[in-house]
């Protein structure tokens, strides 16, 4: 079965917009939700996404704040920008498009947003919470979006083993620490899988859920997949003038019990992560 993250993101979406109109609609005069962007350098790829998350947030009230920047431009000058963004009360969310140039830290840049509108959910201080299990943070989008995901189709997880392929700080190290933690939604058996890893197809074999997430085109085939398993595509790779995911998704899919597509699977789930965090830090400060 195909797991639809397009549909499931547009409910979410719609419940945003709705829970923006109620706000709204109950005190007259409210400020909208608001959601600055900060783009470095010419990246087409950054450029689109940032066009795509931007229209999201058109649609359901979210308004948003261009910070655009050259490929030079000074280190101490976009922090001073995410400095002002921190102390401006009409923006709830900071989002600072990745990759940065070499010559910027993107551990100072991230560290410089303020935690409390880090809805990215990349804060060192968010991501000790996530690790700790402390609900009172921003989970990162595309981990809470594949949580979400297995949530809405009611796949088991706790006591299930999920291999995780790849160890990111944006994905399969956040995901980890977030399906390990001790409550009935989770609770999982996790093993994180790496370029290092030896029998990687065996040990990927053993999984009940299996997370695909190290950016190598069609990297999982059928033989990395056990009868019934579950299947989440993270990847995200141009390949041979298509979109494709770390899956191979004509091998795998009559193997899987379920399995997300790309595009539409995982990708739409991480907007819309995007936009309910944003949301969150809004109802916390109005």
């Amino acid at each position: 079965m195909i797991m639809d993250g397009k549909c499931v993101a547009e409910e979410i979406e719609k419940h945003i917009k709705n829970t923006i109109e109620k706000k709204s609609a109950a005190i007259p005069g409210i400020r909208a939700p608001g959601l600055a962007f900060i783009l470095v350098g010419e990246n087409s790829a950054s450029k689109t996404y940032i066009k795509m998350k931007k229209r999201k947030c058109q649609e359901v009230g979210i308004l948003s704040f261009d910070r655009e920047f050259p490929e030079t431009v000074k280190e101490s000058t976009l922090l001073q920008t995410i400095h002002e963004l921190n102390e401006d009360p009409s923006i709830d969310g900071i989002l600072v498009q990745l990759p940065l140039p070499s010559h910027i830290s993107t551990l100072k840049a991230i560290e410089c947003v303020l935690p409390s509108k880090d809805v990215d959910g990349f804060h060192p201080v968010n991501l000790g919470k996530v690790l700790i299990g402390e609900p009172d943070t921003f989970y990162p989008c595309t981990p809470h979006g594949v949580l979400t995901l297995l949530h809405h189709y009611k796949i088991p997880i706790s006591g299930k083993h999920t291999v995780i392929v790849g160890r990111s700080n944006i994905v399969g190290k956040p995901l980890a620490a977030m399906l390990m933690q001790k409550n009935p939604e989770t609770n999982a058996t996790v093993t994180v899988a790496h370029s290092a890893t030896k029998n990687l197809a065996e040990l990927c074999k053993t999984a009940d859920i299996l997370i695909a997430a190290m950016g190598a085109p069609q990297f999982i085939d059928q033989s990395f997949i056990q009868p019934g398993a579950v299947v989440v595509d993270v990847g995200i790779n141009r390949f041979e003038g298509k979109i494709v995911g770390d899956v191979d998704f004509e091998s795998v899919s009559p193997i899987a019990s379920y399995i997300t597509p790309v595009p539409g699977g995982v990708g739409p789930m991480t907007i819309a992560m995007l936009l309910s965090n944003t949301l969150l830090s809004y109802m916390r400060s109005v």
